[in-house]
């Protein structure tokens, strides 16, 4: 059977159970609750509700925790924007998929993007009104193919508003600055996106709606306003350990570091520029959270309040100099670790420990809205747990980096394994920062358990990195 055969059945067979649900499922389409689905960029867990910095300020993200499901211990499936946002929204895991990085769009794959339905599209297919503004997908997604109505885009405005604060060495991203902005605020693209979302929420629409929308701070540059930049006053920088590598594996630095266009630990300590990026990255934050406040009032004020899903999320975390690390690109708790919360109208309102993932967002969707199992799905819906919280958990939570580099993450355990076999385990009840690598006092029979135990959770498929050729066989 050719590609183009599969993918006309995959299409009719999906219109059909589409359809069988409109008509036989648990609700008309009318009667369907509404979505918001909010991205962060880049965002870690600097902020109040996770206790993440002590001077994160984010009184609407924690207002919105206060409201819903607080889920402390979320990870991403891919630690850099490309795989992680295809992993949440496909939801199959950058593994099964084998797109593992930025380069490489989903749209040079015209067979998997008609085989698979992404997030959005299951809505539009089950009768919702479908919409979006700055950035839910990586770039070179045609958005028109799976939104009904597409806002304002996260940089169209940066080249030409920003303006550079520092020289940087040769080579670097060019994103890669930080600094305040003296330009409107109103022009800034998280207020331009966030404007565009509130009228939204303030108008009637003649079926339910899903509306995904994405703030583009905290990612690079941190440019955040004036303002708030310098209302954060003198910095607490992050805690560091100078002797931190000196026992991970050669695999560890290899991956964590395999990005060249990034500032180094070192270069921003000698060159004196650390306080001044933390200062800009939790000011982007603070910025952030405002936007995030003026689109809940909005909700709370406008005519969908009672019957509005919100589920909050980002990407991926973020280095600041912990393990002598800037940026994603790791394993670590640090890039893995992010904020996610899902508010439902009427439910219970609580924190919740256990180990989720962002690969969770789809399958709980369609479950809170009753809408058709998409087959394909690889993640677990969490409204067991929004149920009743103390529920019977025995997933985990897994990341990747690269091909086969995957980090498993349970209520306490930290488990690394890299593609050479090399091996991390760090233990967050004793070590929250991830200092002490147990995998190399892997004598002590009580961390061969925890790591046998761990290790059956990595992924059984390890697809190679699209784009690629896979390497030939040695025929001798």
């Amino acid at each position: 059977m050719t590609s183009s055969l599969v993918s006309i059945l995959f299409k009719t067979i999906f219109s059909l159970l589409a359809l069988l649900v409109l008509l036989i499922g648990p609700a008309s389409a009318a009667d369907r609750p509404n979505v918001v689905l909010i991205s962060v960029d880049d965002l870690n867990d600097w902020c109040g509700c996770l206790g993440g910095h002590p001077q994160a300020s984010t009184p609407n993200l924690d207002r919105l925790a206060d409201r819903g499901m607080l889920f402390t211990n979320a990870h991403c499936q891919g630690t850099m924007c490309n795989p992680s946002r295809i992993s949440l929204l496909w939801g199959r895991r950058p593994s099964s998929t084998g797109f593992y990085d930025n380069h490489y769009s989903v749209n040079k794959e015209p067979e998997f993007l008609e085989t698979h339905v992404s997030l959005p599209q299951h809505f539009a297919a089950s009768g919702y009104k479908t919409l979006t503004a700055g950035k839910v997908f990586h770039s070179g997604v045609n958005l028109n193919r799976h939104f009904d109505v597409v806002g304002p885009r996260s940089g169209q405005w940066l080249k030409r508003l920003d303006k550079k604060v520092h020289d940087k060495p040769k080579g670097w991203h060019s994103t890669w600055d930080f600094g305040p902005q003296d330009y409107a605020e109103s022009k800034f693209t998280d207020h331009v996106t966030a404007t565009w979302v509130t009228e939204q929420l303030g108008s009637e629409h003649e079926k339910p709606f899903f509306l995904a929308f994405g703030f583009y701070r905290p990612h690079v540059p941190f440019f955040p306003p004036r303002r708030v930049y310098d209302g954060v006053g003198d910095v607490q920088l992050p805690l560091v350990d100078d002797d931190d590598w000196n026992d991970i594996p050669d695999a560890a630095r290899t991956v964590s570091m395999s990005n060249p266009k990034i500032p180094t630990h070192k270069w921003m300590r000698e060159e004196g520029r650390w306080e001044e990026a933390v200062q800009a990255y939790l000011a982007c934050i603070r910025w952030t959270d405002e936007q995030l406040g003026r689109v809940l009032d909005a909700l709370d004020t406008g005519p969908h309040a009672k019957d509005t899903i919100v589920v909050l999320f980002s990407d991926h975390g973020y280095h600041l100099g912990e393990k002598q690390r800037w940026s994603k690109f790791s394993l670590w708790e640090r890039t893995t670790h992010v904020p996610l919360i899902v508010s439902v109208p009427g439910a219970a309102k609580e924190r919740i420990d256990k180990p989720v993932e962002l690969l969770s967002i789809y399958p709980t969707l369609i479950d809170l809205c009753g809408l058709q199992v998409n087959p394909k799905l690889e993640g677990v819906s969490l409204k067991i747990l929004l149920k009743n919280l103390h529920s019977v958990w025995k997933h985990v939570a897994v990341s990747t980096l690269g091909h086969n580099n995957h980090a498993v993450r349970d209520e306490r355990w930290r488990y690394i394994r890299y593609a050479d076999g090399s091996e991390e385990l760090y233990d967050h009840q004793t070590d929250p920062n991830e200092w002490s690598n147990l995998a190399v006092q892997s004598l002590t029979p009580e961390y061969d358990a925890i790591i046998a135990r761990l290790k059956k959770h990595l992924p059984g498929t390890n697809r190679p990195q699209r784009g690629t050729q896979p390497k030939k066989e040695n025929p001798l």
